[in-house]
């Protein structure tokens, strides 16, 4: 099933696409006048060109790329960044350079993810006291590591 989104491209590449059938998530493209280059520990928000209009239930969440990150150290700094349903000014990705090696981005290139996901609103309800679990308080880590 499909979703249909809004879109106005002013990036002069084709729009995002699903690469296979599976995938669930669309790779966004760098749209610069010239290339950007990351030196270690930069970021720096990369436009793409997209304008969208989610329907409200949706969002849209911008993720890295597993191949830049695990052989360029490039990943999205607010990972996942969220596009809300009513924002609807230019996509932009967020890239930060976490190698130890400069990383220039070119006009075209894949920088980053998109997933279409629903979601749904919540309501507070607060309460004197919650229900017991076997994990009760037990933070970071408190289930172990094997």
């Amino acid at each position: 099933m499909s979703v249909i989104i809004k879109v106005i491209n002013k990036s002069g590449h084709a729009l995002p696409n699903y690469e296979t059938i599976a995938s669930a998530g669309m790779d966004l493209r760098a749209v610069l006048e010239s290339p950007v280059v990351l030196n270690p520990l930069e970021r720096a928000i990369i436009k793409t060109g997209l304008f969208i209009e989610l329907p409200v239930g949706y969002e849209a969440q911008v993720r890295p790329r597993s191949g830049l990150a695990a052989k360029f150290g490039i990943t999205v700094l607010n990972s996942p960044g969220t596009i809300d349903a009513d924002y609807r000014g230019e996509v932009g990705v967020i890239l930060v350079n976490l190698s130890n090696q400069p990383f220039t981005i070119e006009n075209g290139e894949r920088i980053a993810q998109l997933v279409i996901a629903k979601h749904e609103r919540a309501e507070w309800q607060e309460a004197a006291e919650l229900s017991d679990t076997s994990r009760g308080a037990g933070g970071f880590g408190s289930t172990g590591t094997k």
